[in-house]
């Protein structure tokens, strides 16, 4: 059985003092001109009273570049000017067909069978409406990207070492099944993480709630995630991770400044939020850097021994957004986890019926 979990957004909006940096005039990312390079080589970056560089704001990352790069690019890092054209022009064309009116006596039997995107038959429970991955490629200095990945140089992760598997779920070949308890349920499904890895580390954009507010003291950086209104929260100064039997959700993230850059260094991540199959050994290094008064150049490293022979990582710019952050209510109204669990014991019984008819 195949269901869709649907978040609702609330409309309390929640609050946050920003400082006199964030409350410029914010705009929206990738549709006004980017900086160059020039540009950025001359921004004079704002400092907060603790004489740190001042990266709060409200923030999204949402675009249509994927982490990895598709293969037709090779080891090319950005776009030429037709190339870039022809991608942001079918993302409008294929906004502007999401947009269009649906006609409302259509049954859930009646879909396209092609909803776009991945989504098909009675798999269309997000229409576009819903969602908001982003419209323009991302560019950094200026330059239009194929990937966020800038190592290796064809943009795509390393391949796996053998014998390397991700952790499998509950069920994936084993005696319980996902369906069995809540509990055995994915962490989003649960409403406990964002879905993939939208607060990461590494961040990552999704199909929509690309948005982020940082919020800076002198001990400590808050990074308030939309999706599913997660905190990450990362201690300056500290030096010494937690022991390993203690991992939290999004991992331990200690953290220091190196001039005008925000340098965060994340271990011990849980098995239930492995990143692409690495959990137990895994080391996430980020650089935040504000490069102009509406962009914020995030750089990673990822590293993983048991996993990849070598380490790989990228960058991307978050831009500034309008707004701020609305509460993500991912349980209010959400009837899904009953709904899947009551489906499963319907196949149960089903099942049992159809053994003991036989």
């Amino acid at each position: 059985m195949k269901s869709l979990t649907v978040c609702l957004l609330a409309t309390a909006a929640i609050a946050l003092p920003l400082s006199a940096g964030a409350q410029q005039s914010l705009v929206r990312p990738g549709v006004t001109k980017t900086p160059t390079a020039a540009d950025q080589k001359n921004f004079k970056v704002p400092h907060n009273p603790w004489g740190q560089p001042d990266l709060e704001g409200v923030w999204s990352n949402a675009t249509v570049t994927p982490l990895e790069r598709d293969a037709k690019f090779g080891d090319r890092l950005t776009m030429t000017p037709q190339e870039l054209s022809a991608r942001e022009n079918e993302e409008k064309e294929y906004i502007a067909e999401g947009d269009k009116p649906t006609d409302p006596n259509l049954k859930v039997t009646d879909l396209p069978v092609n909803c776009g995107r991945g989504f098909s038959g009675t798999n269309c429970g997000y229409n576009r409406g819903w969602t908001d991955p982003g419209e323009t490629v991302m560019r950094v200095k200026g330059e239009p990207r194929t990937s966020f990945i800038t190592f290796p140089a064809n943009g795509r992760m390393p391949p796996a070492k053998a014998g390397a598997r991700p952790p499998q779920r509950p069920g994936a070949g084993g005696a319980i099944n996902v369906n069995d308890n809540p509990e055995t349920k994915t962490l989003a499904e649960r409403c406990l993480t964002s879905f993939g890895n939208s607060a990461g580390p590494v961040m990552l954009p999704l199909l929509y709630n690309n948005n982020y507010q940082i919020a800076q003291n002198k001990d400590s950086v808050a990074i308030w995630v939309e999706m599913v209104h997660d905190v990450r929260r990362i201690d300056i100064g500290r030096t010494q991770h937690l022991p390993s039997n203690i991992r939290p959700w999004f991992g331990d993230s200690i953290g220091h400044y190196e001039g005008d850059t925000l340098v965060v260094e994340t271990t011990n991540y849980p098995r239930q939020n492995a990143f692409r199959g690495a959990w137990e050994d895994l080391k996430v290094t980020e650089k935040f850097t504000r490069v102009a008064k509406d962009r914020v150049l995030y750089q990673f490293k990822v590293e993983a021994p048991s996993v990849w022979d070598a380490a790989w990582g990228g960058e991307y710019e978050f831009g500034a957004a309008k707004g701020m952050v609305y509460e993500y209510a991912c349980h209010e109204g959400n009837y899904a986890l009953e709904g899947m669990l009551a489906g499963a014991r319907a196949e149960d019984a089903a099942a049992a019926q159809k053994r003991a008819a036989n």
